[in-house]
């Protein structure tokens, strides 16, 4: 069942509709329900925490808003593109021009500067040399590492890390920036400056920022908190965020 969200003043426009989604994995001749009919209504501009214990769904439901994974039943609008009418090159074509994703583990290419870690998905999307290197340079510096262009992941310290993902992650301009559990490897002081930094990608970008976490700390800075067990939505609330 959905559950009515106040719309905060300027965020109005649905960017992502969920419809009683499910999602069944077979294990041996069992079926484990990861997902029980779960909507859900994202607007433009939202930064939206989703938490709940292991096992309740939410690394599931961010994999099918990704477009990672595909719901067993159900309809996913995304930019009112209905994601399961799209072919999988369709789908990965609308993930990486919507979607930029932060994970726990930064995954950075180990011998490789963060410029040009932060290039590699424009490197993908066919994008030239010379316009790559300035959009990165400019990605890196919006998250205050415009000095460690050319360091190395070893160089550099676990939240330097972070932001290098960061900047991998908006380097394309995407409308929504998915992280999971992104500062599970940071320390308390590190965690709140990349939550800071998050606020004001959101704050200053429109970025809307969907973040799975389980530490009610983190979840603290978002505006609106999911929480999910068992697979169900057990509670959907706007919150005042934490000041940055």
């Amino acid at each position: 069942m959905a559950i009515p969200v106040p719309v905060a003043a300027g965020v109005v426009s649905p960017l992502i509709e969920l419809h009683q989604i499910e999602k069944l994995y077979k294990l041996g001749d069992q079926e484990v329900c990861a997902l029980r009919g779960v909507s859900l209504v994202i607007r433009r501009g939202e930064f939206v925490a989703i938490m709940g214990a292991s096992g309740g769904g939410k690394s599931t439901l961010m994999n099918i808003l990704g477009c990672l994974d595909h719901p067993t039943s159900g309809t996913y609008l995304l930019q009112g593109h209905d994601v399961s009418t799209l072919s999988d090159d369709a789908q990965a074509l609308l993930r990486n021009r919507t979607i930029g994703f932060v994970f726990q583990s930064f995954n950075l290419l180990a011998r490789t500067t963060a410029i040009t870690n932060v290039e590699l998905p424009l490197v993908y999307s066919g994008v030239p040399a010379r316009e790559r290197k300035a959009r990165a340079a400019v990605a890196l510096e919006a998250v205050g590492l415009a000095s460690r262009v050319h360091h190395l992941p070893n160089q550099l310290s676990g939240g330097q890390q972070q932001r290098v993902a960061i900047a991998r992650a908006i380097v394309t301009n995407p409308s929504i920036l998915m992280a999971d559990e992104p500062t599970g490897n940071l320390d308390s002081v590190v965690s709140a400056e990349i939550m800071r930094l998050f606020q004001g990608l959101n704050r200053e970008r429109g970025l809307t920022i969907i973040m799975v976490t389980h530490e009610a700390d983190i979840a603290a800075y978002a505006g609106r908190v999911v929480r999910m067990r068992d697979g169900l939505i057990l509670s959907d609330e706007p919150q005042l965020a934490r000041a940055s």
